[in-house]
């Protein structure tokens, strides 16, 4: 059993071997451990700190201190291989149920395999993967059935990003990119051959977005939000983003009464229709006023 005396406080000639500070902290009589009062580990001592599992290394004999290194803790869970998961899902989906799905939706085929669509069996929903702006897969969202959606616990919020929009090079530069609330959305625009990627929600991905908007250095962004306050709000917030990196930003929403794009297309949007929204739309840019010529307008 450990007491206080198996314990002894740190000095500025004997620092924490976990942050390297001279006090608060406390190291074992036998330099088996430390509790540092900075540095996090899985295991809280009190207000005495974090414990640290330490292992000495032997330095030859001199004036130079003996070092601790910290022993790592092992991962409390494994990290995944994302894009494994969802390569595997891909390859488990059933052709015909597949053309059910797009028929219920209102979609095509087309547009769910350039979203890499997969069948989480283990699941029982369709799984589509989200990426970072560079196409890194770094998490899955599941469709139930049922319409209901949630994310794989474990992995990190991203993009719908379609096949062909992936991978941003001299060919992919520039241009029109529509943005989308979720993957069915997005592929309705593809579907009405728009060039589009889905965020995770209306407020969710902005970091990704700006990023890749800036590695397509894309010259108009539309966002295409969902006909109600929350998807009005979260378009608004992403404008004031992607103004600063592209030099045209606009804001649409499908004419009333239809709530989001998919349904847009299944009322019998058209391309032409889409477009004409677009080009009705105000465009938004970055306009920076300086103090000396407000001063100039008398203002």
């Amino acid at each position: 059993m450990t007491t206080r005396d198996d314990w002894r406080r740190v000095t500025r000639a004997n620092p924490c071997p976990v942050c390297e500070k001279p006090d608060w902290c406390a190291v074992a009589a036998d330099e088996s451990a430390a509790l540092c009062q900075r540095v996090e580990s899985p295991k809280r001592v009190g207000d005495a700190g974090w414990l640290h599992r330490l292992r000495e290394v032997a330095l030859p004999p001199g004036p130079v201190r003996r070092v601790l290194r910290v022993a790592p803790e092992p991962a409390e869970t494994p990290v995944r291989d994302w894009a494994e998961v969802a390569d595997r899902y891909a390859a488990a989906v059933d052709p015909d149920r597949l053309v059910q799905l797009a028929d219920d939706l209102g979609l095509t085929v087309g547009s769910l395999r350039r979203l890499r669509i997969g069948w989480a069996d283990d699941h029982g929903a369709w799984a589509f993967p989200m990426a970072g702006p560079a196409s890194e897969v770094r998490g899955v969202r599941l469709r139930f059935p049922s319409g209901a959606k949630l994310s794989i616990k474990g992995g990190k919020e991203g993009l719908f990003i379609p096949v062909g929009l992936d991978a941003p090079g001299e060919a992919a530069r520039g241009g029109r990119l529509l943005v989308t609330e979720g993957p069915t959305d997005c592929a309705a625009l593809l579907d009405l051959g728009f060039d589009a990627v889905g965020r995770p929600s209306c407020t969710g991905g902005t970091l990704a977005l700006a990023e890749l908007v800036r590695l397509r250095e894309a010259t108009e962004v539309v966002i295409v939000a969902d006909a109600d306050a929350p998807g009005r709000r979260g378009a608004e917030s992403l404008a004031v983003v992607l103004v600063t990196i592209a030099p045209a930003v606009r804001i649409i929403t499908p004419p009333d009464p239809v709530k989001d794009a998919r349904a847009w297309k299944r009322a019998g949007a058209t391309h032409q229709d889409v477009l004409q929204r677009i080009e009705a739309a105000p465009v938004r840019r970055l306009t920076l006023v300086t103090i000396a010529s407000r001063r100039k307008g008398g203002r």
